[in-house]
């Protein structure tokens, strides 16, 4: 697609056909049977590997501003949600993540 690849790419879905090189920050969540596997060979060009989670996210300093955009109605967090789920079936719920079947569940 880029003929020749790119120099950084961003992640995002925990696929790791998805995963690239050049420098590749992954941030997805990849499914618990996958498994990233590369030759220490790729390293040898300068190429570089990195791993977020939540993309540092602070929430004591970065929630309040979330849930002020949330109430102006400038984020439209429902069509993130894909399953609803009463507590009581919270095991359901990692299920569902597990198998990588939803984008987030409600509880």
């Amino acid at each position: 697609m880029t003929n020749g690849g790119v120099d950084r790419a961003v992640e995002c879905t925990g696929s790791i056909q998805a995963m690239g090189w050049g420098v590749a920050v992954l941030v997805g969540v990849q499914n618990k049977d996958d498994a990233f596997k590369t030759h220490p060979v790729n390293f040898l060009n300068e190429r570089t590997l990195k791993v977020t989670f939540y993309g540092n996210y602070k929430p004591r300093t970065d929630l309040p501003s979330v849930v002020e955009k949330y109430m102006n109605g400038e984020l439209e967090l429902e069509k993130f949600i894909t399953h609803t789920v009463p507590f009581s079936e919270i095991n359901k719920a990692f299920d569902y993540m597990l198998k990588g079947e939803s984008i987030r569940c409600l509880l």
